[in-house]
């Protein structure tokens, strides 16, 4: 009998395979005598389906179909609730996932069977302050927080400040595009793209990545997970705007100012104890592969 009682499943309405994945799910599930659900985005790909809200619905497991986009989209939904995500890779690249969509029967049933394992996943807490003030509650990320221009394509002038629980120290201000404020986990992501190192995501520590920096002297930087990074806009009269996982975001106004640190909850990961974090860098961003020789 699987420890999972109640399966959520998450996925790219009208993305490619997703009717066949879902029939595919369905049998495994009944196989299993597992309760699922399909989240209402997802009700007419599978008619008949049960359907619920997946942060109202209570599941102890959550399968995304698609790719890394719809996994972190999932993860944001349960992100403190202790719920472990599953990807399956339906998408391109599919960095985060861990099952692929050739093998849905045959992997999906191994994790309900307990084939598996958790990868506790750091997250990102991000709080917008205006004239000394919280605006809202923070908001959360596992990937990135990123901190950019809203509209035309221009550079803007950014602060950037260190700190921990009585101290804060200033590491100096740079013309570019944006900054993107990194998890371990969102290290092989945007950050990568601009040019930051990949971190090992085990380890506790954010990164901060310059994106296109006008200048040769600033380079991304690694920060303990016990401190925070205040990001200040030096130009006024630019809108600026924060991005999270590169799929939810809000506007910034004159004067705002956004501390970003780890975040108190964790994602737990599901993974196949076949997969390693440098085995997917090998197959997936072919790391380090070795050069293939003319004859």
């Amino acid at each position: 009998m699987s420890q999972f009682k109640t399966v959520a499943v998450v996925g790219k309405d009208g993305g490619t395979g997703l009717e066949q994945g879902l029939r595919r799910l369905s049998k495994v599930m009944r196989d299993a005598g597992v309760d699922w659900f399909v989240e209402p985005a997802l009700s007419s790909a599978l008619p008949g389906a049960a359907v619920r809200d997946v942060g109202d619905g209570g599941p102890d497991l959550v399968i995304s179909l698609g790719g890394d986009g719809t996994l972190l989209r999932a993860a944001r939904t349960v992100i403190g609730m202790d719920v472990p995500v599953v990807g399956v890779n339906m998408g391109n690249l599919g960095f985060l996932t861990s099952v692929t969509a050739g093998r849905i029967d045959q992997d999906v049933s191994r994790i309900l069977a307990g084939q598996f394992r958790i990868e506790e996943r750091r997250t990102l807490e991000a709080r917008v302050v205006r004239a000394g003030d919280v605006q809202g509650e923070p908001v959360m990320a596992l990937n990135d927080v990123v901190i950019h221009k809203a509209g035309v394509a221009r550079v803007t002038r950014l602060d950037l400040w260190v700190r921990g629980d009585e101290w804060e120290d200033e590491i100096g201000s740079f013309s570019g595009d944006g900054v993107v404020v990194s998890t371990p986990t969102g290290s092989t992501a945007y950050s990568m793209s601009a040019g930051g190192p990949i971190i090992v995501p085990e380890l506790d520590c954010f990164l901060v990545t310059p994106i296109c920096p006008h200048t040769l002297a600033v380079r991304p930087l690694v920060v303990p997970g016990g401190e925070e990074i205040r990001i200040a806009a030096l130009d006024r009269g630019e809108p600026l705007f924060m991005t999270l996982d590169g799929q939810e975001g809000r506007p910034l106004v004159d004067g705002d100012e956004v501390v970003v640190g780890i975040g108190p909850a964790r994602v737990p990961l599901l993974r196949l104890p076949e997969h390693s974090f440098f085995t997917t860098l090998r197959k997936k961003l072919n790391w380090a592969a070795t050069p293939t020789l003319d004859e």
